[in-house]
């Protein structure tokens, strides 16, 4: 008997030891581990290829490449260097990366990795900003649904323009859905959970074995919301849905400039104040949304008519207007809107526009964090006005001294989802040591609502399995035409096919109620997700009833309960 005793007390210390999911995970699985490296600075020297070069590793350009086995692909569009793959497994995940390193006239260049396959037109799989006499990381990847013959991944300038590639220490990684998947969950058991022990004593200090404990998740700490319209105004049953499964908000358009003031000096925060009393009265968090907007396209009429002079002091008087009546009321502001794709600002007011207006923002409301937000960063990395270098580098031209408190939006308008390429992306934005919120999640309505919803699902968990993206908002806000590319529920709040999978991951990303009781020891452990908990203790006619905090820790987190 005593034996089984204190096998029991062994197994517990090692779930308080924080590592249950690292020996679960290596018991069960022999499939690769993802490699989350990703590298910014340019080097003189490439690093070791990743996964030893995976498939990649044995690979012979004299034999497993030549220009002939180029020319006989019928299309002009592939170049040098290039690999040529043959027999790709369906159902597979490739993580594909390599350094990248350019000759000739141009200092710096953005060069994409593309992938060509005999039935499926050109994509990119990967892009990095390349420079001159120094090695730079690329990183990316694609899936295969279907089985291939013949596929050829190469490299290209953007631009086209006469530069010479060279490539070094390449790899490709296949991942099998499944062992993709068991690398999410190990994650999400790894970064969104922690072991806690609950020791149970009497006044005096004696451990009570066998005292009935409940413990019960109140509230998860990693936010996960969803945008809003003034279309939740007034409307309780709407706002009964909303609180019960969000903890964040961000208003869709109630706070931008052609809302708050349509016509010069004519302010209007109505909408915004009602939606802001919202939230609070639920105890959500909101994000605020945006401060500019640098496409001409959504900035007032009345401003796009200004003179330089006159524009800035319009945009000076919105900056103190906005920040002063808010100030502390948001915890995110999206400072100057897609400015990658737009420059309506700059052009008006000159190169250092968007630099002040984060520099204004951050004096107004120190507390804030001020985001860049823009999409197809994560989305594609076929748009070369915002791919992750551009992003990277445009986001350090903005951290200057005063400019202490900075986030990364990657907006996350997605049509069919690239995993492995959301992932590197997310790796890389990852090494800025800044925090990562997808803000403007959908799926694009040309897609049915079942495939919308699968697809979402892809995105969400891969969101949530990665360490650095510290929250998830869904732009979803429902009007009586509908929502903007995605709905979780009809006008009737009844679920459609993605709002059952934010219902599902919400019930799995979620500490279910425990009921157990203390052993020998006096203490009982489990493994939660983090968040804020109530435990219920009761021995004999002796009740404690606590609550404690589960924040993130790679230490078991202690809490004591005396009866």
């Amino acid at each position: 008997m005593k034996f089984f005793s204190v096998l029991l007390h062994l197994i517990k210390l090692l779930l308080l030891l924080n590592c249950i999911a690292q020996l679960s995970f290596s018991a069960a699985y022999d499939g690769p581990l993802y490699d989350s490296s990703a590298y910014r600075e340019c080097k003189t020297q490439p690093e070791d290829p990743l996964y030893n070069g995976g498939v990649l590793r044995h690979y012979d350009h004299n034999n497993g490449f030549n220009q002939k086995t180029l020319d006989s692909i019928t299309t002009p569009q592939i170049f040098s260097p290039a690999f040529v793959l043959q027999n790709l497994n369906q159902a597979t995940k490739y993580s594909f990366s390599s350094w990248v390193k350019i000759d000739g006239d141009t200092e710096s260049a953005i060069i994409r990795a593309n992938f060509w396959s005999e039935n499926s037109s050109f994509k990119c799989i990967g892009s990095v900003l390349a420079k001159r006499g120094c090695w730079s990381f690329l990183k990316g990847g694609f899936e295969i649904r279907s089985p291939l013959n013949l596929s050829v991944i190469y490299f290209q300038n953007s631009e086209d323009s006469g530069i010479d590639i060279s490539i070094a220490s390449s790899s490709l990684q296949p991942f099998t859905d499944q062992q993709w998947k068991s690398n999410q969950d190990y994650k999400i058991n790894s970064e969104r959970k922690r072991a806690v022990t609950i020791h149970v004593s009497a006044k005096n200090g004696t451990r009570l074995q066998g005292a009935q404990i409940i413990v019960d998740q109140i509230s998860k700490e990693f936010p996960l919301g969803s945008a809003i319209a003034n279309t939740i105004l007034g409307n309780l049953s709407y706002q009964k849905w909303f609180a019960e499964r969000f903890n964040v908000a961000v208003f869709e358009n109630e706070l931008k400039w052609y809302t708050t003031e349509p016509e010069q000096g004519k302010l209007n925060y109505t909408l915004a104040d009602q939606m802001l009393e919202f939230v609070r009265a639920n105890q959500i968090i909101v994000r605020g949304h945006n401060i500019f907007w640098e496409d001409p396209a959504y900035t007032p009429a009345w401003v796009r008519n200004l003179t330089s002079d006159q524009l800035q002091s319009a945009v000076n008087s919105r900056i103190q207007s906005l920040m002063h009546k808010y100030r502390g009321d948001f915890i995110h502001w999206d400072v100057s809107n897609e400015m990658l794709h737009f420059d309506f600002y700059e052009e008006k007011l000159g190169q250092n526009a968007t630099l002040s207006f984060f520099e204004t923002a951050h004096k107004a409301d120190p507390l804030a964090t001020l985001f860049m937000n823009e999409f197809n960063v994560v989305e594609t990395c076929s748009d070369v006005k915002s791919t992750v270098d551009t992003f990277i580098s445009r986001l350090k031209d903005l951290k200057r001294d005063d400019i202490r408190m900075g986030g990364i939006g990657l907006e996350g308008h997605f049509s069919v989802p690239n995993l492995p390429l959301m992932r590197a992306t997310l790796d890389k934005l990852a090494t800025l040591g800044l925090p990562i919120w997808l803000t403007e999640v959908d799926i694009s309505k040309s897609f049915d609502k079942q495939k919308q919803a699968v697809y979402l699902e892809q995105v969400l968990r891969e969101a949530f399995s990665h360490p650095s993206v510290n929250g998830i908002m869904l732009w979803s806000a429902i009007h009586p035409y509908g929502c903007y590319q995605m709905c979780l529920t009809d006008n009737d709040l009844r679920n459609l096919p993605t709002g059952d999978v934010v219902d599902k991951l919400l019930q799995e990303w979620n500490t279910r109620e425990i009921t157990n009781q203390t052993d020998e020891y006096g203490s009982f452990s489990f493994y939660g997700f983090l968040g804020e908990y109530k435990a219920s203790v009761r021995y004999g006619d002796r009740i404690s009833n606590s609550t404690f905090s589960l924040l993130k820790g790679d230490e078991t987190k202690h809490f004591n309960i005396q009866l």
